[in-house]
């Protein structure tokens, strides 16, 4: 009995020893914190490495411009021939991304602080300014977004507004309001046009009249983002982004879904309000995006199957030439990516040579024109930097505020601000 006490016990004694060991293993696990962001890349790399474009498009590619992408533009100024166009302040300007709208007779549209709408001529000369607003709607200070397509000017706003005008004269051919506010370009379709509201839904309309023809709900987040959402369009498919990182394809004839790809975690669905993708752009059948949580993109623009994923931290739309990809990263660096294989190829820091005290200066957007990048500050800078070796050219002093990204159109480039508009031949 005694040998068999002495067996229990010595069992119970091995037990104990076995669950301590556990216990400890258990307590060694390495727990990741799913909330730790990934440090943005702040070193050059392959600086000396020498980047050949050889391939030139023209220079009207921002007049209905639906993949979003400009390439490498065939244009070039020295700065020194300079015109404005100067309007009531934008207040939301900071925060906002509003576009030129340009039309096929050499003019553009846009429009100021109370919701004026303006054409202006190359010569910079007003041919009509409207506003239909009324008092209390002016004071709000809507943010307009534009397409049009020869004849007609369509116009939605942050108020829940929707509009379009007769291109030639500005006059209203009707109006309606919406269930939600607009955040996202327009992009034109036939008859119809389609654009994003801040419910995530995207919605298409008559061109005739205005009437909802169908619409698309994505998942809608508590909070709303405050970063313009965006549409790109590639034969009868249309593709949006959300502000939760989902892209979706649908057929732009009846609204029908293609393929949905999500790009984040429900991690990041709970804090979409900090998320901020780029604009989209379809080059190669794939279809391009990154975002300030160190992440760009290549979908497949058929099967919504991601190609690749790299690290690269910007909200700035990219720019497809040839096989690269470039993109300028939050932090003021120019990536060079290679589209077949999704490798960073070149990394430099465009912002090397400016005083940047407290990292206050930030990238607002660029185009590659000729072999050249011409990136736009939040300081009213812009820098022009040599696409072959990396290297900065100039700086140009324009402002003293936020400038947007360039445009290029026929033999001009404009840079927008709040309250003006420079043209430079």
């Amino acid at each position: 009995m005694n040998k068999f006490i002495k067996y229990i016990f010595f069992f119970l004694l091995l037990i104990n020893c076995s669950l301590g060991e556990k216990e400890e293993v258990i307590n060694q696990t390495v727990i990741k914190d799913i909330f730790e962001v990934e440090e943005p890349i702040t070193d050059e790399l392959n600086p000396e490495l020498k980047i050949e474009l050889t391939k030139i498009t023209n220079n009207n590619v921002f007049l209905e411009n639906n993949s979003n992408n400009s390439g490498n533009v065939d244009f070039e100024t020295d700065f020194k021939i300079k015109k404005k166009y100067k309007f009531s302040i934008i207040e939301e300007f900071d925060s906002n991304q509003p576009e030129l709208s340009f039309t096929y007779d050499d003019s553009y549209i846009f429009f100021d602080g109370k919701g004026s709408i303006f054409k202006i001529n190359e010569n910079q000369e007003k041919l009509w300014k409207v506003n239909y607003y009324n008092k209390k709607e002016k004071k709000l200070n809507p943010i307009l977004y534009f397409a049009n397509n020869g004849k007609n000017l369509v116009v939605t706003d942050t108020l829940s507004k929707l509009y379009s005008l007769n291109l030639n004269n500005g006059k209203l051919i009707w109006s309606r309001n919406s269930s939600s506010p607009f955040n996202s370009n327009l992009k034109i379709f036939k008859n119809k046009f389609m654009t994003v509201d801040f419910d995530n839904v995207i919605r298409c309309f008559s061109l005739n009249d205005g009437k909802e023809l169908w619409n698309f709900q994505t998942e809608n987040s508590f909070i709303k983002s405050q970063k313009k959402l965006s549409l790109a369009l590639k034969g009868e498919v249309i593709y949006f982004i959300n502000n939760l990182g989902d892209v979706t394809a649908l057929n732009a004839n009846d609204g029908s879904l293609v393929w949905q790809t999500p790009t984040q975690s429900n991690v990041i669905y709970q804090n979409a309000f900090s998320l901020e993708n780029s604009d989209l752009v379809f080059a190669n059948d794939s279809i391009y995006f990154s975002n300030n949580k160190n992440e760009i993109f290549s979908i497949d623009a058929r099967t919504g199957i991601i190609n690749w994923k790299q690290k690269l931290n910007s909200s700035l739309r990219p720019t497809i030439a040839e096989n690269f990809i470039f993109s300028i990263s939050n932090e003021g660096y120019l990536f060079v990516i290679d589209d077949n294989t999704g490798n960073i190829i070149r990394i430099t820091n465009a912002l090397k040579n400016i005083k940047n005290k407290k990292n206050k200066i930030k990238p607002t957007g660029f185009i590659i024109a000729k072999n050249k990048v011409f990136l736009s500050l939040n300081n009213g800078r812009l820098i022009k930097i040599d696409i072959t070796s990396g290297a900065q050219e100039n700086l140009y002093k324009l402002g003293g505020s936020k400038i947007s990204r360039p445009y290029v159109y026929k033999d001009k480039m404009y840079l927008i601000k709040n309250n003006s508009i420079i043209i430079y031949n």
